[in-house]
């Protein structure tokens, strides 16, 4: 007899999950969702900002006269209803304006644009890196479990996430900049190098794309020291939670077998225990990458770093809502990306993920 089974069905018994495009869609959607609660929640809390936004952006002597200071509110919609308010802001994001920053008198989205690929910079170079790192050394400790390599690799991730980053980054521009001068110690550039022209934001990428090899190793070379040191405390993190996971898969039935078949080392570790791992450490992998896109306010400041840490600490410092608005939502923005990214990679590498 025919089976009158749809292939979606037939797929679902065998295990084949559901389809990607409809599971992207879910996905999708509830990102959107998740991205309108981070607009209320941005614009709330910003109202609840103590301090007087207006007294810090007219300054004390204009903030006394009344017919400046309710210019101003009319001006901001400051004189209208929270709700009101809210409604108008969304507005404007739909229109791409999140509004005028206080500090630089420039567009928020303009000064954004600069800051945040500079971050995205530092981020992209200390995730690779504490990913290579971390990969290697976690997989190595946990083949090697109970042993001297193992206790060392331990002792080692052990330092890294105990060690402050703040303090790392100020021990390591003294003794690599000021003691040694064997790297840079500030800014994303020497003074007598100007900025490639404009493409991604990156430097290192805009000057390949510009055929300028001087540049691109100076722009190397600036970022040395902000990578590493953001990179200790992730590799610290990586490692440890590779090792867990790695320990575990190690320890199933089907590991054993493999093991007991003969197979090459190698093709066990890569083709078998690393993709059954492979879940749990993307997961880990992603909120390392947010945490390091959102939290490099320390290592900017120490490092004259022009990027989003740098903005938002002068944005809060200057009661300058509009561009503490505009960093809240690009770092709800940059969360919500890489979870969408991570459950897109979740539903190719595990089809049943999509059933969920």
């Amino acid at each position: 007899m025919t089976s009158t089974a749809t292939p979606t069905a037939r797929s679902r018994r065998a295990g084949g999950g559901a389809p990607l495009p409809g599971y992207l869609l879910r996905r999708f959607g509830t990102s959107v969702l998740l991205l309108v609660g981070v607009t209320v929640v941005t614009f709330v809390l910003t109202t609840l900002v103590p301090g007087d936004p207006i007294a810090a952006a007219l300054g004390e002597g204009a903030a006394s006269n009344p017919a400046t200071v309710e210019a101003y509110r009319e001006r901001y919609g400051l004189d209208r209803s929270l709700p009101e308010r809210y409604v108008i802001y969304l507005g404007h994001l739909l229109q791409g304006d999140l509004g005028t920053s206080l500090q630089t008198g420039r567009p928020v989205l303009e000064d954004l644009a600069v800051a945040v690929p500079a971050t995205v910079e530092i981020a992209l170079g200390a995730i690779v890196v504490s990913l290579a790192v971390g990969l290697t050394l976690g997989t190595v400790a946990a083949h090697r479990a109970g042993r001297l390599s193992d206790q060392a690799v331990r002792v080692f991730s052990l330092l890294g996430l105990s060690v402050p980053t703040f303090w790392l980054a100020i021990t390591a521009y003294h003794l690599f900049f000021l003691n040694l001068g064997l790297v840079p110690g500030s800014g994303r550039l020497s003074p007598a190098l100007t900025p490639p022209p404009r493409i991604t934001g990156l430097y290192t990428v805009d000057f390949i794309l510009n055929g300028d090899p001087v540049g691109f190793i100076d722009a190397v070379a600036h970022l040395t020291l902000p990578v590493t040191v953001l990179s200790l405390f992730t590799i610290g993190l990586l490692t440890r939670f590779i090792r867990t996971s790695v320990l575990e898969v190690l320890g199933t039935d089907y590991i054993r077998a493999a093991r007991a078949k003969g197979l090459p080392r190698r093709r066990v570790i890569f083709a078998y225990v690393l993709r059954s791992a492979s879940l749990p450490i993307l997961t880990m992998i992603g909120i390392a990458f947010g945490a390091l896109l959102s939290g490099t306010v320390l290592v900017e400041a120490v490092f004259a770093w022009p990027g989003l840490g740098t903005y938002a600490y002068n944005a809060a410092i200057g009661l300058d809502l509009p561009a503490v608005m505009g960093v809240g939502l690009v770092v709800g923005v940059i969360y919500l990306g890489i979870n969408f990214v991570v459950d897109l990679l979740y539903g190719v590498l595990d089809p049943r993920v999509r059933l969920g």
